[in-house]
């Protein structure tokens, strides 16, 4: 099954400027969000394998818009982030059926690295929801200058019967960090974590 997708918005910030400070060079995130119909809203079923196969094609998508956005090449992403509303017909298990079993794997291909899980957040809301997408530094988990996230919105999603799915990307952490903790320079990348 094919995501039946009603529109798709694509979303870049740059943060020139943080309490007064220069931001140089600027932070930019850009998150591209698909609001998809629901082919199960309404009702209860057991085999969820095509939202499933839904998100692994949205996965790929996503990414590649997001990646656009900001006008890097996918290797140059530093951190990344997904999130997903559903509709008031739909549940939560919908939106964890697009964002976990295989949405990772092509996110991934498509910044060619990310050995940290990809964090996520799900809920079920109406139209004009504030969709928070958690970021975090795709090699290495502890990276403290990239615990960010994004909030996105879009007026008429997701409908009753419908399913908002984001992709973030960075290319880099939050404008001035200054909390400590494993710096982008003392990153292994082996285990995800470190």
């Amino acid at each position: 099954m094919s995501a039946i997708i009603r529109k798709i918005v694509t979303v870049v910030e740059e943060t020139q400027m943080e309490m007064g400070r220069q931001v140089s060079p600027p932070t930019r995130r850009a998150a591209a969000i698909a609001v998809i119909e629901n082919p199960f809203a309404g009702k209860y079923v057991e085999d969820l394998s095509p939202l499933i196969a839904i998100g692994e094609e949205l996965g790929e998508l996503l990414a590649k818009r997001a990646v656009a956005a900001l006008g890097i090449d996918g290797a140059k992403v530093q951190s990344y982030g997904k999130a997903a509303a559903v509709g008031e017909n739909g549940e939560l298990e919908h939106a964890a059926a697009i964002l976990h079993p295989k949405m990772g794997a092509p996110v991934r291909k498509v910044l060619s690295k990310g050995a940290a899980l990809i964090p996520s957040s799900k809920k079920r809301s109406g139209p004009g929801t504030t969709l928070d997408i958690p970021l975090g530094h795709k090699d290495a988990a502890f990276v403290r200058s990239h615990f960010d996230g994004m909030e996105v919105q879009i007026n008429d999603a997701p409908r009753a019967y419908e399913i908002m799915v984001a992709v973030a990307v960075t290319d880099s952490g939050r404008p001035l960090p200054r909390v400590g903790g494993l710096t982008v320079a003392e990153i292994k990348g082996e285990d995800g974590l470190r």
